[in-house]
């Protein structure tokens, strides 16, 4: 059976180290004590006082443990657990440049809430009740490991923080540095919405996860992502950079849906038909793809040239056009719906562009000034299918299918 570290609460910090934690006890030095006459720590060894009288026997010294005994390169890979022998254990508290460090006595030890901060100085103090009554403090500082970027891995999110999107919108988690241990990191990896909709991950890759729900979002919702990702062991000597918090709004539902066949596209806005459009998809050998595509990106202007999509100069089909107006980016394969004056006689009755889906100037700026990011494209009558990785392709699976791309199914 494979251990794994405890599922704990994180802030934004730089993570993690790579070391085995070592379970043996340290004795915080003494920094003052409220000791008194008759606490065992004044008279003669031979335990009678100057007037002769009997001496009781002296209480036991209150000591503090952790967790590791070494004052510099501790681990953080684990809360720091503070207990108290010869004593009850009243309070600690621990804090560092970074801030305090949030935790409770519980059980009679103390338990911190977040995971350590590396290449951070640590001062602990805590206080006790010895056996005799009396209250005792004790300090210890240590220092955390040191870790390089090198050994932690940066989690990016899409949406933006506060950003309103499309009900296609999935939420993308993108790592610069392999997840080995994928399971664990999706523990600590939490989507919530107002209202609830059921969801769940799917990896892509080592170093990306994906979550979406069940069916597209409700329009109005409100979504908060919680990565609690911070000093997690993403295994092979990589560990979480920082946690993140991440909340957006769910705009209104805008869904077009193109045939290629009939050159038309109709978009509905909160599931009414608001607008049907003449269009012109990819021609022959340059087929639109069929299936579910999310705008991944929009852009006013946008230069479109054919050598991005791997075309030379010298090919009869290269193009160059330097201003395509009311861009919106569907696939990471160069699929877009723009305006495209130029094939204006062909929109409506014919496919002649290299992929995309082309209109108006003025369908092109309506649909513009009514779309986010995240709204949902519907494309029927290609044999070209939409792939899962080229863009958010995610819609393309089913929600059994999508399930089974979870590091906990």
């Amino acid at each position: 059976m494979r251990l794994r570290a405890p599922a704990v609460r994180s802030v934004r910090r730089r993570t993690t180290l790579a070391a085995t934690l070592l379970t043996v006890s340290g004795v915080l030095a003494a920094c003052t004590s409220s000791s008194g006459p008759g606490d065992g720590s004044g008279g003669p060894e031979d335990g009678s006082g100057a007037s002769g009288a009997p001496a009781s026997s002296a209480p036991d010294p209150v000591r503090l443990t952790t967790g590791f005994r070494r004052s510099q390169g501790v681990p953080i890979d684990r809360p720091l657990v503070v207990g108290a022998e010869g004593g009850t254990l009243e309070d600690v508290r621990v804090t560092s440049a970074a801030g305090p460090l949030p935790g409770r006595v519980s059980g009679g030890t103390w338990t911190s809430e977040q995971l350590m901060e590396p290449g951070t100085d640590y001062r602990v103090t805590a206080t006790a009740t010895r056996s005799d009554g009396e209250r005792v403090h004790r300090t210890r500082t240590f220092r955390t490991v040191d870790l390089t970027l090198d050994e932690q891995t940066f989690p990016a999110v899409a949406p933006l923080d506060g950003e309103t999107v499309g009900v296609g919108m999935p939420v993308v988690v993108s790592f610069d540095l392999p997840v080995r241990d994928r399971a664990l990191f999706e523990e600590h990896m939490h989507v919530t919405s107002t209202p609830a909709q059921r969801g769940s991950w799917y990896w892509l890759s080592d170093r990306e996860a994906h979550w979406r729900p069940a069916t597209y979002w409700r329009a109005g919702s409100d979504v908060s992502v919680d990565l609690d990702l911070n000093s997690l062991p993403a295994g092979n000597g990589i560990y979480g950079q920082e946690s993140r918090r991440v909340d957006f709004h769910v705009g209104e539902s805008v869904v077009s849906k193109v045939d290629v066949r009939s050159h038309t596209m109709r978009t509905f806005v909160n599931g009414r038909l608001a607008r049907t459009m003449a269009i012109s998809a990819g021609k022959a050998g340059w087929e639109t793809r069929s299936g579910t595509k999310v705008i991944i990106e929009k852009f006013r202007r946008k230069r479109m040239d054919a050598a991005t999509i791997g075309v030379d100069e010298s090919d009869p089909e290269y193009y160059d056009l330097s201003d395509v107006q009311y861009a919106l980016r569907v696939t990471y394969s160069g699929e877009f719906l723009h305006a495209a004056p130029w094939s204006a006689g062909s929109q409506g009755s014919a496919n002649v562009s290299h992929g995309c889906v082309g209109m108006s100037l003025s369908d092109a700026q309506w649909l513009y000034d009514r779309t986010h990011r995240g709204d949902v494209v519907e494309v029927v009558g290609s044999a070209r299918q939409m792939t899962l990785e080229n863009g958010y392709g995610d819609w393309n699976l089913s929600e059994r299918a999508w399930q089974k791309g979870s590091a906990l199914s």
